[in-house]
């Protein structure tokens, strides 16, 4: 897809307009919007919005500030920006029966200060997976404000397996007796235990917090256990597999609401940003669909393919496979660090992170299927990207070109007739 046909394909009228005022900023907006289109998106925290997300982000809820929450703004003129936050707040607390929902928070990090804001004074000592075994960086780094506030304990996985060791997480709790726990993972492709997350954190007499970024999407289409039943307040993403614009949420119980809410706004945050808070309800309305539960069962049944042809490529998947949209792999067999291995897929067309591997100084390559999923592709064409895979890291002829050619099959905001869900 050539730049002008993609600005035709995703808003015509939009970029007719851009490019008259400001053909600069419209060449740079075109070009991502024909990167997008010409490359394979694996990048496991990045999706495709629908349209009517888009159209969301767009609007003129943009111009409207909005301190406060519905029916308490500290501005004038709340009156219809009232009614998209309330929608959001109730269809997210109806798609995960959540007591309470806050919407405002701008990202997923944002939503976790805020949770530690409620629950947590500094110096706390708060128990979540280690960096190394792949913990966010709201779960203790030096660089970020949770490692300068409170003291992180971090737990592991298993050396031969790559889970998540429950019993260290139940010693580590009786041990240090955190004020929190938190479990979570940026990299982990299994599904996560919350049950035995909630014993630990019962006997330490600690809060749980899920940090859920990562699986809610599949929560969301029943492709996944929910935290909800099991922790005090659940952090997320509304993008990544959920689909909807950049930014986050918090849920909570609802003996929690009003300490979250007051963490949110006034504590960590200011106005809230109205357009992305419409997008988000546009998303959590399209996640109630049937359609969206088929979506994630078949993101699961992509990666779980993308998986095993990878280890029948010569790669070293962590954990030996995935229940998720997520997949670690190790290019060690190849004999090609992960950076370099990412140059090589990155120049191929082939679009993915490196993150490091549980427990060693490694790191591997890490990759999800939420994105081509959207696409419209499913098992077959999972087949064919293993093959591109190794065929870039490589260096094989050809595999740019192939790359092209299979992305053209799908685009991301097709004209009618043709495969992709974003387009809805």
């Amino acid at each position: 897809m050539t730049t002008a046909e993609a600005g035709r394909a995703a808003d015509p009228a939009a970029y007719t307009a851009l490019r008259r005022q400001d053909p600069e900023l419209a060449e740079v907006l075109l070009g991502e919007l024909d990167r997008q289109s010409s490359t394979l998106q694996l990048i496991a925290a990045e999706n495709y919005t629908s349209r009517a997300v888009l159209t969301a982000l767009g609007s003129p809820l943009a111009n409207k500030y909005a301190e406060g929450y519905p029916g308490a703004r500290h501005h004038g003129g709340c009156e219809l920006v009232d009614v998209a936050e309330r929608i959001a707040t109730d269809r997210a607390k109806a798609l995960f029966g959540a007591d309470h929902a806050n919407v405002q928070s701008h990202s997923g990090s944002s939503a976790v200060l805020a949770a530690y804001a409620a629950l947590l004074r500094p110096g706390d000592t708060v128990l979540a997976m280690g960096l190394p075994y792949g913990g966010h960086l709201t779960h203790g780094s030096p660089a970020n404000f949770s490692g300068r506030w409170f003291d992180f304990v971090g737990y592991g996985l298993d050396p031969e397996t790559g889970l998540i060791d429950y019993e260290q997480v139940r010693a580590l709790a009786r041990a240090h007796r955190p004020k929190a726990v938190v479990c979570g993972s940026i990299a982990y492709p299994r599904h996560i235990d919350y049950a035995a997350f909630r014993a630990a954190a019962d006997e330490a007499g600690a809060y749980l917090i899920a940090d859920a970024a990562h699986p809610m999407g599949l929560v969301a289409g029943g492709a996944a256990p929910s935290p909800v039943p099991y922790a005090d307040v659940v952090c997320a993403t509304t993008h990544k597999v959920l689909r909807g614009p950049r930014g986050g949420m918090i849920l909570c119980r609802g003996e929690l609401a009003e300490r979250v809410d007051r963490a949110v706004f006034p504590f960590t945050q200011g106005g809230a940003q109205m357009h992305t808070i419409a997008a988000k309800a546009v998303a959590f309305g399209e996640a109630a669909t049937p359609a969206f539960t088929a979506y994630a069962h078949q993101v699961v049944a992509n990666a779980r393919v993308l998986a095993q042809a990878l280890a029948a490529e010569g790669f070293a998947p962590s954990t030996g496979g995935t229940d998720t949209h997520l997949i670690l792999a190790d290019p060690a067999p190849h004999g090609v660090p992960a950076a370099v291995a990412r140059g090589r897929l990155a120049a191929a067309g082939l679009v993915l992170d490196t993150c490091a591997l549980p427990g060693g100084d490694g790191r591997g390559l890490r990759f999800g299927t939420a994105a081509v999923t959207t696409q419209g592709m499913r098992e077959g064409e999972m087949a064919r990207i293993a093959a591109l895979f190794a065929g870039a890291v490589r260096e094989e002829d050809g595999v740019r070109d192939a790359v092209r050619e299979l992305a053209g099959r799908f685009p991301p905001y097709p004209t009618v007739g043709t495969p992709g869900a974003a387009a809805s």
